[in-house]
């Protein structure tokens, strides 16, 4: 199937992309040179000396018209600024740096289209740039709707211009290696469940603390060369003669919580796909509001070769790499959410919510699949429509990534020995 056509295969809707001959006569050029040609012969016929002229006249300015075009790409070249994390149904957009090295001859109007990387957008990334002295740089901003999960690479682009009459169209064709990133859609998640996750279910309270801060008291211990002197404890170390003792304070810590993302394809449609986009989606949300909080937020998937954890942690930071490891998560038609749960228990400790979300309705265990609290988010189930809001403009079907909505069945890797490698990969999962 013919990306340009922008037709279906396989259920998946494609992003026209148009490529430009390097030398092409527009319709007006195409009239312009059959009257050029019917002046010729009316002169050859009529042998008047102003209609050689008038025919001379306009093979000069055909001439003219295709040197000035060559002339204006020539020594052209574009660099881009491409946003750090884009996301699905959110305006992107990417700044187009196109440098004419050109010492005397000026560049005028210039187009500048990709091709490749557009199944990124709903459209094909098009640039128009008015003019550009010699030596100096043009700027030229294009806002860009982002339509697909994942990570595209952006090689090669097209320059073209049809300057000045319009007669004639040249384009030539560059390339410049970058990559976007397309994170998944962000909605709104509910306050009940983001305080359904502040709340730790066995002590009832939203914080907890704990040593190294400068709250309240915890205890005492042994003064260090290189420790505050404002906390030491004169009337503890007046008891202990030859003995230093400092006070030892605590600190609030906020909840921790640990997304858990299932990926798993019981079926390899594409109503399937959306509905793990859906999933995506989700945990997205809900990771990108509780860091914004300040709470810290870990994650684990299964990535394909071996499972994909991020520890937990809080910063803006850990916000870039979260939704940067969801947005790269693979296409998973061999791990279900059982290893998933399993893998993720050595992440969970005392204060740790995990937050399991599933494309299906799953009925899980809570006091023997995980040591501490578990929140389950199934995307399907009629009731999450309460908790996340999208933009009813999404459309989470077009959301799958390319390669994971044409695959078929691929080759390499029975269930049985996926399995296998999602054991062996659960004993490296053990993080801070």
């Amino acid at each position: 199937m013919n990306p340009a056509s922008g037709t279906k295969s396989s259920g998946v809707v494609r992003t026209p992309v148009r490529r430009q001959p390097a030398f092409d006569f527009s319709v007006t050029g195409l009239i312009y040179c059959a009257t050029m040609m019917l002046m010729g012969v009316a002169a050859i016929n009529g042998q008047v000396n102003l209609l050689f002229g008038i025919f001379g006249l306009m093979c000069g300015t055909l001439l003219v018209s295709i040197l000035i075009c060559r002339m204006v790409l020539a020594r052209l070249t574009a660099t881009r600024r491409i946003p750090e994390q884009c996301f699905v149904g959110r305006p992107a957009t990417i700044v187009y740096q196109i440098k004419n090295r050109k010492r005397i001859w000026p560049s005028l109007s210039v187009t500048l289209t990709e091709l490749e990387g557009n199944e990124a957008f709903e459209a094909q990334p098009t640039a128009y740039m008015l003019h550009a002295a010699a030596g100096m740089t043009a700027t030229v901003p294009v806002t860009l709707m982002p339509k697909r999960r994942g990570r595209y690479g952006l090689g090669a682009y097209q320059m073209a211009t049809s300057f000045p009459f319009g007669f004639v169209k040249r384009a030539i064709r560059r390339s410049e290696a970058d990559v976007v990133l397309i994170c998944p859609a962000l909605g709104r998640a509910s306050k009940k469940l983001l305080g359904l996750c502040r709340c730790d279910n066995r002590a009832d309270a939203p914080v907890r603390p704990r040593r190294g801060g400068e709250d309240e008291f915890y205890g005492v211990k042994e003064h260090r060369p290189g420790n505050n002197p404002r906390w030491i404890y004169w009337r503890r170390s007046a008891r202990t003669p030859g003995v230093m003792v400092s006070k030892e304070m605590t600190q609030v810590a906020p909840p921790r919580l640990l997304l858990l993302v299932d990926t798993f394809l019981r079926q390899d449609d594409l109503a399937e796909q959306a509905a793990v986009e859906k999933t995506l989606a989700m945990a997205a949300t809900l990771g990108a509001e509780a860091l914004d909080q300040g709470l810290s937020v870990g994650l684990c998937a299964w990535g394909g070769g071996d499972w994909t954890a991020v520890g937990i942690q809080q910063g803006k930071r850990q916000r870039r790499d979260l939704l940067a490891a969801i947005a790269c998560l693979p296409r998973n038609t061999t791990v279900e959410s059982a290893a998933l749960l399993d893998s993720a228990s050595r992440m969970v400790k005392g204060d740790t919510t995990a937050v399991l979300f599933t494309p299906r309705q799953t009925a899980v265990s809570l006091a023997d699949r995980l040591s501490g609290s578990l929140v389950v988010v199934p995307a399907t189930a009629p009731w999450t429509g309460a908790w996340f809001t999208f933009d009813p403009a999404i459309d989470f079907s077009r959301c799958v990534p390319l390669d994971s909505a044409t695959k078929t069945q691929e080759e390499g890797g029975t269930p049985g020995s996926e399995s296998r490698q999602a054991e062996r990969g659960a004993a490296e999962l053990a993080v801070n």
